[in-house]
């Protein structure tokens, strides 16, 4: 099973955070080296392409490290900081506008140690669009509420919870077309 939040749930302790917050490289190292297996895990399940959730685990850092001053502590860093991950991969694909539905396949993504549903869910998630996959997963793994959702792509809630809908269908359609072609299906 995967660790809880995929790594976001590690606590942080209070020396190392005012370190990184005055500026302190080797207390922003160990940010870097604490969180950013679970931020590049969370831009690849919501970008599907390793280069893109490369950068944008880079971008998340930095806006990071730009912001840490701001952080008061009223969450655990972790949850700031993948709202922020998040947030970030939102911007980018708001940016590129490429909702073209290129659903390269999730390269790099390591499931060792996941359950087989989770690593086959991963694996239908790659076929949808980057806008598609970005709220099913903000939606139902990272818990952003439509609300949240809406307003963050700039839309309505009714937008978010269409989309949701239309792709979760997409989703169990995918689901059932795999379901169909593996042998003891068919026997």
């Amino acid at each position: 099973m995967l660790d809880a939040d995929y790594g976001f749930a590690t606590p942080l302790d209070a020396a190392t955070l005012a370190r990184a917050q005055r500026g302190d490289r080797e207390g922003l190292e160990a940010i870097y080296r604490t969180y950013a297996r679970a931020a590049y895990a969370l831009c690849l399940r919501m970008l599907g392409r390793s280069a893109a959730a490369e950068d944008a685990t880079h971008d998340a850092f930095v806006r990071a490290f730009e912001r840490l001053r701001s952080y008061r502590g009223e969450a655990p860093f972790g949850a700031w900081l993948k709202r922020l991950v998040a947030n970030t991969v939102i911007d980018r694909i708001r940016s590129e506008r490429r909702w073209d539905g290129d659903a390269d396949a999730l390269d790099g993504l390591d499931s060792t140690g996941t359950e087989p549903q989770l690593a086959e869910a991963i694996g239908l998630l790659a076929r949808l669009n980057p806008l598609a996959r970005s709220v099913v997963w903000l939606h139902s793994m990272e818990g952003f509420s439509h609300a949240e959702i809406a307003a963050r792509f700039g839309h309505s809630e009714s937008w978010s919870k269409s989309l949701l809908a239309r792709s979760l269908q997409r989703l169990r359609q995918l689901d059932e077309a795999s379901d169909s072609r593996r042998p003891e299906a068919s026997a």
